[in-house]
């Protein structure tokens, strides 16, 4: 028996790179799978048994930490949201949705904001506030251009020994970065839509390529960016800085919206809370409100 984790599967076959020899097989899974509705999913730490040369069968999954239906992808490090500066422009509202999506499955989110090659003088300081208010709130957030190197340099740094996932809408930029970072990948990318204002999807199956000694998967992304799995008592605690007041409100379950003394809309009053973070929290709380039930 060898153990390895699984980088790619496409078309019914697993390909596991041992954690020994750091080779690859491309395998089949056992039968039992089927039988017990176990779904081997790239990321996975898995037994594998050696057939031929090159071949084999995954034989047991390891217990997951965390695992993503879409992209189906388990045991993930951390989530790099890339945001773009703009076209499309920087959007509050759909970096606070990744944000949400990904805390509630208790993954670390960094943000890029890619494209600062081409932002306008009028629009710098501006970009510069939203990165100060996601520092402010806890995040790692990192500047990116595919033509500016000392960026990249830092962005690099994120993916040493870590498994992470890209997050972002169509035509930020995703394929262009990774190729920057390492321009051995030659991912296939497409020019942003002008008509349309956004990218096609370029990125087919889920894969786990290599970067700076971690794995990162090249996916075809998000695809659902809706609150299905998140109940609205937990809705806050995707919010950091929501979570870390919540302490201070009159109420034990302050929602943060009509209750007196609380502490979080004190704090949106007082300028700690931007505003706009907290107007989409409202948002995405009436859209769980509004969703239909479950059976």
């Amino acid at each position: 028996m060898t153990e390895g984790k699984i980088i790619k599967a496409l078309s019914g076959f697993y390909y596991v790179k041992t954690t020994d020899s750091q080779e690859t097989y491309q395998c089949r899974g056992r039968g039992v799978f089927r039988k017990n509705k176990v779904n081997p999913l790239v990321g996975d730490i898995v037994e594998m048994e050696k057939s031929n040369p090159g071949e084999g069968y995954v034989v047991d999954v390891k217990p997951r930490k965390n695992e993503l239906v879409r992209p189906p992808i388990a045991n993930i490090d951390q989530a790099i949201i890339v945001v773009s500066a703009v076209k499309p422009d920087f959007s509050t509202l759909l970096l606070d949705r990744f944000l949400v999506l990904i805390e509630s499955k208790q993954i670390e989110p960094i943000i890029f904001i890619s494209k600062m090659d081409m932002v306008a003088p009028d629009i710098q300081a501006q970009i510069h506030q939203f990165k100060q208010d996601y520092l402010q709130i806890g995040y790692k957030v990192q500047p990116v251009s595919t033509m500016r190197p000392e960026g990249l340099d830092e962005a690099v740094k994120h993916f040493k020994g870590k498994t992470s996932v890209i997050a972002g809408q169509s035509g930020v930029g995703k394929s262009s970065l990774l190729n920057a970072i390492d321009p051995l990948l030659e991912l296939e990318t497409n020019e942003i839509s002008e008509s349309l204002g956004r990218g096609k999807h370029t990125t087919r199956h889920v894969e786990l390529i290599e970067i700076n000694q971690g794995f990162v998967a090249d996916t075809p992304g998000f695809s659902s960016l809706e609150f299905n799995e998140i109940e609205l008592d937990e809705l806050s605690d995707c919010f950091p800085e929501m979570n870390e007041r919540k302490a201070g409100c009159k109420f034990r379950g302050c929602m943060h919206h009509k209750e007196p003394k609380c502490a979080v809309k004190a704090a949106v009053d007082s300028g700690e809370i931007p505003e706009y973070r907290y107007n989409h929290y409202l948002q995405f709380m009436e859209e769980i409100q509004n969703r239909k039930p479950r059976y």
